[in-house]
């Protein structure tokens, strides 16, 4: 009965901001195409982290916003779900957009716009395969291009 008040406590007096984190992080973990669950968030930071990991106790209180990673684990936590550490805390910048308009991409044909609509009906695993691929053709054209070009300086 007591741990039910504590915990009941603890619920009441969560703050917004960790609360929407919780949230953010959530959705990351689902778009990344992992369970919502805190033991297979814990083993795959703890796969990616360098200094001393993280506990399933610890995820499950990023997911319920009892608390929030400090930043180093925010970095962790980005690079794992594929998200920026400022878009994973703060949510996605969206002052630059028009207001009550649906986001436009511009620069997009009908090939480009029938993929993203494909994309977006594939299960999170397929997207997160996709997201993988997508990052490894961007990696390699990057270092390819640096190689082509290897008396450019970086200042």
């Amino acid at each position: 009965m007591a741990w039910f008040i504590v915990t009941a406590m603890k619920k009441l007096n969560l703050n917004p901001t960790s609360e929407a984190f919780a949230a953010r992080l959530r959705l990351a973990m689902k778009q990344a195409g992992l369970k919502a669950s805190a033991t297979q968030l814990a083993d795959a930071f703890n796969l990616r982290y360098w200094g001393e990991g993280i506990t399933a106790h610890a995820a499950r209180n990023w997911m319920t916003g009892v608390s929030i990673p400090k930043p180093d684990k925010l970095k962790t936590l980005s690079e794992l779900l594929q998200i920026s550490p400022q878009d994973l805390f703060f949510g996605p910048d969206t002052s630059n957009l028009p207001l009550n308009e649906p986001v436009q991409f511009q620069n997009l044909c009908m090939g480009d716009t029938q993929m993203l609509k494909q994309f977006l009906k594939l299960n999170p695993e397929h997207q997160k395969m996709i997201r993988h691929w997508v990052l490894l053709a961007y990696l390699f054209q990057e270092n390819h291009f640096k190689k082509k070009c290897p008396g450019q300086n970086d200042s």
